[in-house]
């Protein structure tokens, strides 16, 4: 990693009860040179921070490095807000199939 990629790059999930929704994320800093440690955020904050300009971009380990994913947005259904790296607009968060903790 050289170029920062984003504010904050999210490298898992963690789906409520019924595996419907992304309750909590796995978050890193994005120092530009390297991925920050990671800490775990409420799907709502993340809502909150990309609202408020903050960016997002999913991450995933390939042969032992930190690769870059999809951006990470919002699509607004029936008043409720997912989170999102596709503009699908199903009644569900997806990330691109990050890993689960």
């Amino acid at each position: 990693m050289t170029d920062k990629w984003a504010d904050y790059l999210i490298s898992a999930v963690c789906f409520n009860a019924a595996a419907t929704h992304i309750d909590r994320v796995r978050r890193h800093k994005d120092n530009g040179s390297e991925v920050g440690p990671a800490d775990e955020r409420l799907r709502p904050s993340v809502v909150g921070d990309i609202e408020a300009g903050v960016s997002y971009v999913t991450i995933f380990k390939k042969e032992g490095k930190w690769t870059k994913g999809a951006e990470v947005g919002l699509v607004t259904i029936d008043g409720t807000k997912y989170i999102r790296t596709d503009a699908d607009r199903t009644k569900a968060d997806n990330l691109d199939d990050l890993p689960t903790f």
